[in-house]
């Protein structure tokens, strides 16, 4: 192995302090407040009160109390509170009451009684304040993307190896009952060898640009430099408000569609074919990168063999006309009267599984039959055993909220959750780089390309952290 560059040692060392300081507090696995009669709900912090929270606020609240909440914008403060009222009954007209905070740092340093914390600011941010939040003994939901570089998902899949904290990532469609039998069915071999999976979602941005270097009029009540964060601090533009399709275009503040959906779609191949890390990655687009996102892409992933399963190859497609190649769509017109919008599909020697981009619904041919049939009542799958553990409800937050009592654990927590997001983050680096990468993951480095090393360490700006 070659030796350590100077910020991959910067780097080693750091991730060893933070894991130090999360392993202290990790067999807390539950925190100091009693439980018992009366306190049956889990005390949790909202930090963020932008769109996706808000889509999440329902299920936290049917098992948790939401005590204190945290955005940079006071207006995003009160819209989810007016909405926690208008939606959800008693129990949103109880989030009214949570104490506000502007800095996440001062929220985790004051709320005692804060149990967990719900993070969904943003994929600049997720690392860190997942970080920060396990540092303080407090379990963490973490929405996708989870990570900005390979050594961000790298210091959150170790964190989450030594930790007893809950932890999960919110790729919901892991929780379901058709998600964990696609699993099963591919790992009995029913499809035989896979030397192939595709994963698509037909969203394309505009071709890829620079930075408008213009800024438009500051909204009242916004710490935009906060906003930025660890991200560089850039002109202010009101479109970076609009949602993960927006900022998440910027490759300042997140990796466009492969790390928006490519978190849902590459989730179901990586736990049914059992991977690891990528040995190689490779991306094809149809316009030189600027500063942001492409408008299509075609990245491939290989991974070695492992117990069970040979060599095999994973790709992510996204843009407007993103699909399967072409052979393998046609099979799928058995079935569907046109290819569909979002996908995995899965090509064995014997067979094929297809899902949505999220993993579920899977429906399974096997060589030889005319169309596809659900993968929990396809007549091949009737002997294979259930090996898989199922949630009751398949309800994604309640897993993780019982898991925060100490019931159970997490499907989908960072320790495996992480590697996920390196696979998606590796592909990244060969975008950037512009040219396909041999990935050395033990040494968390691309081999024979010190200029890749910019990118598998992203720079960040501390003073927010």
């Amino acid at each position: 192995m070659q030796p350590l560059s100077k910020s991959s040692r910067r780097y080693f060392l750091k991730q060893s302090a933070v894991i130090g300081a999360v392993a202290a507090v990790g067999p807390q696995i539950l925190p100091s407040r009693a439980w018992g009669a009366g306190a049956d709900k889990v005390n949790v912090a909202l930090l963020a009160c932008g769109g996706r929270t808000r889509q999440l606020l329902g299920s936290i609240v049917d098992g948790a109390n939401v005590v204190a909440v945290c955005d940079v914008s006071k207006s995003r403060i009160a819209q989810l509170k007016t909405e926690a009222a208008a939606k959800n009954g008693a129990k949103g007209e109880a989030v009214g009451k949570a104490t506000e905070y502007e800095d996440y740092r001062k929220l985790l340093e004051t709320e005692k009684s804060v149990d967990a914390v719900v993070v969904a600011s943003g994929q600049r941010w997720h690392t860190h304040m997942s970080k920060a939040a396990m540092a303080a003994g407090k379990h963490v939901f973490c929405e996708k993307p989870l990570a900005h570089s390979p050594a961000e998902a790298r210091e959150l899949r170790e964190l989450g190896k030594v930790t007893k904290l809950a932890t999960q990532v919110g790729s919901q469609g892991g929780t379901t009952d058709t998600f964990r039998r696609s699993m099963e069915l591919i790992q009995a071999g029913l499809l035989g060898q896979i030397k192939e999976t595709h994963c698509w979602i037909n969203r394309g941005f505009p071709p890829s640009a620079a930075i408008d270097q213009t800024a438009d009029p500051m909204p009242e009540g916004l710490n935009w430099d906060f906003w930025c964060g660890p991200s560089p601090l850039l002109p202010f533009k009101k479109s970076y408000l609009g949602g993960c399709l927006a900022w998440g275009r910027w490759l300042a503040f997140g990796d466009g569609h492969l790390a928006d959906m490519g978190a849902h779609g590459l989730n179901l191949p990586w736990r049914a074919l059992k991977l690891t890390a990528p040995i190689k990655a490779s991306v094809q687009i149809p316009e030189p990168l600027k500063d942001s996102y492409p408008s299509a892409t075609n990245f491939r992933w290989d991974f070695a063999a492992r117990e069970g399963f040979g060599e095999t190859a994973l790709w992510w497609h996204d843009g407007s006309k993103a699909g399967p190649p072409e052979e393998f769509g046609k099979e799928l017109l058995t079935t569907y009267a046109k290819v569909p919008s979002d996908g995995v599909l899965f090509v064995g020697e014997k067979g094929m599984l297809y899902s949505n981009a999220w993993g579920v619904g899977g429906i399974m041919k096997l060589k030889g039959e005319a169309k596809f049939r659900g993968v929990q009542d396809h007549e091949a799958g009737k002997a294979v055993p259930v090996t898989v553990p199922r949630f009751k409800g398949q309800n994604h937050m309640g897993e993780w909220i019982e898991a925060c009592k100490g019931n159970g654990k997490t499907f989908q927590g960072f320790a495996t959750a992480a590697s996920i997001a390196e696979v998606a983050m590796v592909g990244m680096v060969a975008l950037r780089l512009g040219k396909p990468i041999e990935w050395d993951s033990e040494a968390l480095k691309v081999k024979g390309e010190p200029e890749a090393e910019k990118f598998v360490h992203l720079e960040v700006r501390k003073k927010w952290l």
